[in-house]
């Protein structure tokens, strides 16, 4: 009889049976509040009805055209939707499946372009599991243990996570932007680097916001040095965070754009965007796939894009985010253990501390899980896993947010004794 892999540990013990909104049903039917979206996946809510029938008419119509075989009109018009939405100058697009194919594809084009051999990475980021991916990746050594050699030509600098150095957030993007002036030194040479890859908000490095300074002082490294700034949008985009890309919070320009997850609402299609120039270097044969823009998760992320604009979930995003982040503040102000909540939009995380100011995953654990049984589905996050994640889809509404809170405040009092 065959099994899942053991290794393959489920955050919650639901099995589900189906999906509404922001709602999971399981097979018993209970209901459950779901604030992980499939770790931020489904952006308009479990089987919005117009993607749901933008995929069902599709199915009847082509599951599957390889699109360097063959051309198809889903990927024509997602093409040319996203241009609409896309940062100026970047009107060039590459469909993959994943957010760790887009990261490969994107780190292809970064040296195959620049003839640099080297990256530079921030201390925190996910990438993903791929090989290359993986050696990119610093949110925890879960993701490369084991599986070294890693990938050459990574370096690391530092990400101003102000809480986890104890200082303010000024203070620690000035250590941060002089830490990358010194590995360019001592190093990766600047005319030897071929890109900066970062996330707007940490994801799995702890839902950290990065900020105007910091991102401005890599626009004005990258200008100087030749060096292209990558931005990893995976988690952040199509309206997450409140603004439609992470990075328009923090007025800076990326040279390319890496998308997935809440592109079409739970099916798979990742991608990277860039200047036709830019994207005209990559060599004769670097980018494919067999299923990348596949014609059904293609017709799915058109409707998602249509739903995302015409029912406003960007703004709703934005202040459905201010209205879940003050909540779990105040949940914080009465627990000592809550060291840090932070976030954008609906990307919200609570740091769990010990009294000496430690990481607590123990006690975060024990919230996410307790929470769960109460009807509130959660995932942690952080290097030590010891951030509580909040991730709702952009549909969820006031009185859902008040739900959540409500078992957020009676569980976190419940297993801390707040």
């Amino acid at each position: 009889m065959a099994q899942l892999s053991p290794l393959l540990k489920q955050a919650t013990p639901v099995v589900v049976d189906h999906g509404e909104g922001v709602y999971l049903y399981d097979t018993e039917g209970r209901r459950h509040l779901d604030f992980t979206a499939g770790i931020g996946v489904t952006s308009t809510g479990h089987c919005h009805p117009r993607v749901v029938e933008a995929a069902r008419e599709q199915i009847g119509k082509l599951i599957h055209g390889q699109y360097t075989t063959v051309m198809h009109k889903p990927l024509l018009e997602l093409t040319e939707k996203l241009g609409g939405v896309l940062p100026a100058g970047l009107d060039s697009l590459f469909f993959a499946n994943s957010g760790s194919e887009a990261v490969e594809a994107a780190l292809r084009l970064s040296r195959q372009a620049t003839r640099r051999p080297n990256v530079i990475v921030f201390q925190g980021g996910f990438h993903g599991r791929t090989v290359a991916a993986a050696s990119m990746t610093t949110s925890g050594t879960r993701f490369s243990a084991g599986i070294s050699p890693l990938m050459a030509g990574v370096h690391v600098a530092p990400f101003p996570y102000a809480f986890h150095y104890g200082w303010d957030e000024q203070t620690a993007t000035k250590f941060a932007l002089r830490e990358l002036d010194y590995l360019f030194a001592t190093v990766s040479a600047p005319n030897e680097t071929a890109a900066f890859f970062i996330e707007p908000v940490l994801g799995e490095g702890g839902y950290v916001p990065a900020n105007t300074e910091f991102l401005a002082g890599l626009r004005e490294r990258a200008d100087a040095h030749g060096i292209l700034l990558v931005m990893d949008e995976v988690q952040t985009g199509f309206g997450r965070t409140g603004k439609f890309w992470g990075h328009d919070h923090f007025d800076v320009h990326p040279d390319v754009v890496l998308i997935a997850k809440g592109l079409a609402s739970g099916f798979p299609l990742s991608g990277i965007a860039a200047s036709e120039e830019l994207m005209g270097k990559a060599w004769p044969g670097s980018q494919g796939g067999t299923y990348g823009g596949n014609a059904v998760s293609c017709a799915a992320a058109i409707a998602t894009l249509d739903v995302i604009q015409d029912e406003s979930l960007v703004e709703n995003a934005a202040e459905r985010g201010r209205q879940l982040i003050t909540g779990a503040r105040l949940v914080s102000d009465k627990t000592p253990g809550i060291g840090d909540v932070r976030g954008l939009g609906l990307l919200v995380g609570s740091e769990f501390t010990t009294p000496d100011g430690d990481p607590d995953p123990a006690t975060a654990s024990a919230v996410q899980k307790a929470a769960a049984e109460r009807g509130l589905l959660l995932l942690t996050c952080g290097a030590y896993s010891n951030v509580v994640r909040m991730i709702p889809p952009l549909v969820v509404d006031a009185s859902q947010i008040d739900d959540a809170l409500a078992i957020w405040t009676e569980t976190v009092a419940a297993v801390t004794g707040s």
